[in-house]
């Protein structure tokens, strides 16, 4: 006996666990006379009575109501919903809902993927399925409600008033779901800081939301400088105490601060070109690309032979970047100044301070104790330049690869991070931008699509901020503090 009452127990527990739906959520009238609970809509018309279950045409014993709420097994048994169930998940936080919508396996009614589109604040969907769990999702200052249709559910979302909207949905397998993201992100903000600058932070779609902060100087207004000095880590404020807009600079050894790349400033270069994208600029034009440059040494008999330099390597190879040089089965002439102080086989540990070329063991061009000077030009020669990398766009057009360029730390090419660019218009209208942490071929979609005529990017991770008037406007103050550099862009008003 006690098993059937156990079993029992269970089964009205079941009975009891179903999810339960406002009946105005299915259009439905409710009148009370007495004992007797009916509920209604055109067409349709079926009773509780308190004490003697449901009346004819459904089986008694089914789910009572509660409150005004109906069960799924009542719901089915009267036909006011015929489609496919699939469970429902969410989660949220201040600027997304996702619903997650378990999918029955085999079920060949599918949700259509939505591009991201935008709503006005109010957002009406409807979805193939019903849905009984989205009675559940209480979302933090979203409203969500639901109306339930014979085949299918219509989902009514009201977000938080001034805010940018945005929603996608998207198929994903094994197991079969449906997810729908549904954005209501902080507002757009814009100012002008003086006049012919504008700082602004936008959203980009990519197709995540991705804030972007901007600093935008219109063309003729506005005069760039590189500031910093190759050895040295300072917070960029320090570098320009008087730029209306400063932007962290290009990549450098951490415990040494030696610049990676060319560093030009006022015509004479501070650091030698590494191999990668760089920016040029003088009079108001940038432009960016990979540097042009030819290198030589001059051996104690003045001869002059053509090396490579860096990355771009040849039969001679000068190396001016502290680290491992040379390859197996070379020798490396070690320079400090303009003379060669030892030779090794190579690979060897480049020093900072030092230079090393790496050559044939059987062709040697000069001998320890001679002197050996290294000799580089730019063709053309520009006024300045800042190496970084990788290039974003060209001429209007998303050319970023993250092949086409020598990078041994994969992370400027491919990891999730804060991304710090400068880009400009065709009408020589110039941008500082900040993100935060997203992957290059994301910004550069982005910044594509914005119609920008270039962008190259510059170091980012940690190092990516920008200034403005004195103030860090991106990314937020770190509580232990802000990571110096050794090069930036200071900006200034012509």
């Amino acid at each position: 006996m006690g098993r059937y009452v156990l079993v029992w127990f269970w089964l009205l527990a079941l009975a009891w666990a179903q999810p339960w739906v406002p009946a105005s959520r299915l259009g439905l009238q409710v009148e009370r006379q007495g004992e007797a609970t009916t509920f209604r809509k055109e067409g349709l018309e079926f009773t509780y009575v308190e004490g003697l279950g449901w009346a004819p045409p459904l089986e008694a014993g089914l789910p009572p109501p509660q409150n005004g709420r109906l069960p799924v097994a009542v719901i089915r048994a009267v036909g006011l919903v015929t489609a496919p169930e699939a469970g429902v998940r969410f989660s949220a936080d201040a600027q997304r809902l996702r619903l997650v919508l378990d999918l029955p396996e085999g079920d060949a009614v599918r949700p259509s993927p939505s591009e991201l589109a935008p709503y006005p604040g109010r957002l009406e969907l409807s979805l193939p399925y019903f849905l009984p769990g989205l009675e559940g999702v209480r979302p933090p200052g979203v409203e969500v409600a639901a109306r339930y249709e014979p085949q299918s559910t219509l989902l009514v979302l009201q977000a938080p008033p001034g805010r940018t909207y945005r929603y996608r949905g998207f198929l994903l397998t094994d197991p079969s779901r449906y997810v729908l993201d549904v954005y209501y992100l902080e507002p757009e903000r814009e100012e002008e800081v003086a006049p012919g600058f504008r700082y602004r932070e936008v959203w980009a779609w990519t197709p995540e939301p991705l804030r972007m902060y901007w600093l935008e100087a219109q063309a003729g207004r506005w005069r760039m400088e590189p500031v910093g000095r190759p050895g040295e880590r300072r917070v960029l404020p320090e570098m320009a105490p008087g730029a209306l807009a400063l932007l962290n600079g290009g990549y450098f050894d951490g415990r040494s601060g030696t610049p990676i790349g060319l560093w030009v400033r006022g015509g004479v270069a501070l650091s030698l070109p590494y191999g990668r994208s760089t920016l040029f600029w003088q009079e108001g034009s940038v432009f960016a690309g990979r540097p042009r440059f030819a290198a030589w040494v001059e051996t104690q008999e003045g001869r002059r032979i053509r090396v490579g330099l860096n990355l771009e390597r040849a039969r001679y190879t000068a190396h001016t970047l502290a680290g491992p040089v040379g390859r197996a089965g070379e020798q490396v002439h070690l320079v400090q100044g303009d003379r060669i102080v030892a030779t090794y086989p190579a690979p060897y540990a480049l020093p900072e301070g030092l230079w090393a070329l790496s050559f044939p063991p059987q062709e040697p061009i000069a001998r320890t104790g001679e002197t050996l000077k290294l000799l580089v030009s730019l063709e053309p020669p520009v006024e300045y330049a800042l190496e970084a990398g990788p290039l974003l766009i060209q001429a209007g057009q998303n050319v970023f690869d993250p092949n086409a360029e020598p990078f041994r730390d994969r992370a400027p090419v491919s990891a999730t991070a804060a991304q710090s660019v400068v880009a400009w218009s065709q009408q020589g209208d110039l941008y500082f931008i900040v993100t935060e942490p997203t992957r290059p071929e994301r910004l550069a979609q982005a910044l594509h699509e914005r119609g920008l005529w270039g962008a190259i990017r510059m170091d980012g991770g940690g190092s990516a901020q920008l200034w403005v008037r004195g103030q860090l406007r991106s990314p937020a103050p770190n509580p232990l503090g802000i990571r110096p550099v050794v090069s930036g862009l200071a900006l200034y008003p012509r």
